[in-house]
């Protein structure tokens, strides 16, 4: 099944090789062989799925270019984002065309071309995710990585109908990844539903000690039934009435899921975006400044211009961000989620080369200020235009909203409802509960669904009870144990718990990445006189040492 999966991709992308999607995809037999590779993992919902990655993210033994072919390495190790992918099961099967060091919101800033749009070849595909959003919704992978400074995670979804998920700054790690604004720099999935989008940052997510801006935070809910929705009291589509109706027809069907709608200024987010391409592009010339002489020249042109702010601006710019984050905030109070368009319009890629920057700074309106201001937000697909370009609809809200959002997105697009993060309670097995075990179908008949595969922190011991392990937290010499992270309602939870015997019961687990879900504990007298087996990381371990 995974063999004629990997065979179909590389069919479409001969298909479609006019069309510079992918920078670098590995040799048919390294696909098959990684194929092979995770029949040992557990299957959860991003097992087999076929991944494309951003090629200014890091691939292990995969050149990362940013689309400049004189910055390229092969590192050793992948991004913090894509080990966790792989970890769950997904095969990468190639890097990305993108606007070159992910400046760009076009995707035509690439010394390998412009990326296509998947519907109307003349169009932009929008940038600086171009290939990574093409190739989803091509059929070239099942879900993508971008990254999203200024929107580049938002627009190319909306100009190619497939879902763009940008999570708030700092849930997942961006160790790994080329910086452009390390301070605001986020990795964004493409993906055809929020379903799908949600699994992936779900996977990705969790605290990187390497990563100085890594960070956790209590998920923030949205009522799904009853919602209220901002929009911009002065929208503007650039003469595009074809998007002005589409973005009409979408507030009108979130009324119809039980949203109301209200008005906001919009001026204080108009006036923090501004600050992005002011001093903020000091950032990315800091970083990128001894590459200028390999760049395309209307991407050093960009980055050049971060060199006339003053150290004053800078601070003067962080002061007036502060006081518009107030004012912002103060205009979202009483607001659940701003719904804003993807983009204002598109344009064809001719009409981009004839304007490169005048027309790249009109496609961010709706954009720029979300990472300034802290903000997550996914785009999902709206509709197309009588001339057959798609459509898409933005969904803005406060830091750690990144599943609710996607709960509401996923209602907005008639998925099946996802549980919100409110609602849904995590669970971490270590024994027989595991995938394939003898009990396993307890939290399946229950509706569980599997997470991921992950471990505990160092601060656990594992013991042989009869036919089950009980695990014990130690304050002192204490191991990492596998386990699985599964997701059930509440109300399923409830039962499940009421199946456990003792001296197993549920506690609180932490996990290797800082994050802390129920999960089963044992009671220290439940361990006395028992077999030690720390020593085998997990009881599948154990169990296959044939001494179990």
């Amino acid at each position: 099944m995974l063999e004629a999966s990997i065979d179909e991709v590389y069919r479409r992308i001969a298909a479609h090789a006019e069309n510079p999607v992918f920078l670098h995809v590995p040799a048919r037999q390294a696909l098959l062989a990684r194929a092979k590779a995770i029949e040992a993992i557990p299957r959860g919902p991003l097992w087999g799925k076929l991944l494309a990655v951003k090629d200014n993210i890091d691939v292990a033994g995969m050149p990362t270019t940013a689309a400049c072919p004189a910055y390229s390495y092969v590192p050793s190790r992948s991004a913090f984002a894509v080990e966790r992918l792989e970890r769950a099961g997904a095969i990468v099967v190639g890097k990305t065309n993108l606007d070159q060091f992910a400046t760009g919101l076009v995707g035509t800033r690439s010394p390998h071309g412009a990326v296509r749009n998947a519907f109307r070849p003349e169009f932009i595909s929008g940038g600086s995710s171009s290939g990574s959003a093409v190739a989803v919704a091509l059929g070239m992978a099942d879900f993508a990585l971008g990254t999203d400074t200024a929107g580049s995670g938002r627009v190319p979804a909306a100009f190619n109908a497939v879902v763009g998920l940008k999570p708030t700054h700092g849930l997942v790690s961006t160790r790994g990844v080329v910086p452009a604004c390390h301070s605001l720099d986020c990795v964004s999935v493409f993906s055809r539903t929020c379903a799908e989008a949600l699994d992936a940052f779900r996977a990705m997510r969790g605290t990187d000690p390497q990563d100085p801006y890594s960070r956790t935070g209590s998920p923030a809910g949205i009522d799904r039934e009853r919602f209220r929705f901002a929009v911009p009291s002065a929208l503007e589509f650039h003469g595009d009435a074809g998007y002005q109706a589409l973005f009409a027809r979408s507030l009108a069907k979130l009324e119809s899921l039980g949203g109301r709608r209200g008005e906001i200024d919009f001026a204080p987010f108009l006036e923090a975006q501004s600050l992005l391409y002011g001093p903020w592009v000091a950032e990315r010339t800091a970083v990128l400044e001894k590459h200028l002489g390999d760049m395309l020249p209307v991407t050093r042109s960009i980055i050049e211009s971060g060199r006339r702010y003053s150290a004053a601006e800078l601070f003067r710019a962080q002061h007036r961000l502060a006081e518009l984050h107030l004012q912002c905030m103060a205009a979202l109070e009483g607001f659940d989620v701003l719904v804003v368009p993807g983009a204002p319009t598109i344009y064809r890629i001719s009409e981009v080369e004839a304007k490169p920057v005048e027309l790249n700074s009109r496609l961010g309106r709706y954009t720029n200020f979300v990472n300034l201001l802290d903000l997550a937000a996914i785009t999902v697909p709206a509709g197309v235009r009588e001339d057959g370009v798609p459509f898409g609809v933005t969904l803005i809200g406060r830091p750690f909203s990144d599943e609710a959002l996607a709960a509401l997105g996923a209602r907005f697009c008639g998925e099946p409802d996802l549980p919100s993060a409110q609602g849904a309670l995590r669970l971490a097995v270590v024994g027989a509960h595991l995938s394939g075990m003898a009990l396993n179908h307890q939290l399946v008949e229950r509706g569980a669904r599997l997470v991921r595969a992950a471990r505990t922190a160092p601060s656990y011991r594992l013991f042989a009870l009869e036919g089950k392990p009980g695990m014990l937290k130690v304050a002192e010499g204490g191991a990492s144990i596998e386990l699985e992270v599964w997701e059930m309602a509440p109300e399923a939870f409830a039962s499940f718990v009421s199946l456990i015997p003792a001296p197993l019961g549920i506690g609180t687990v932490s996990l290797e990445d800082g994050e802390q879900v129920k999960g089963f504990l044992c009671e220290h007298y439940g361990v006395a006189g028992r077999k030690d087996i720390t020593s085998y990381g997990g009881w599948r371990n154990w169990l296959a040492s044939g001494k179990g």
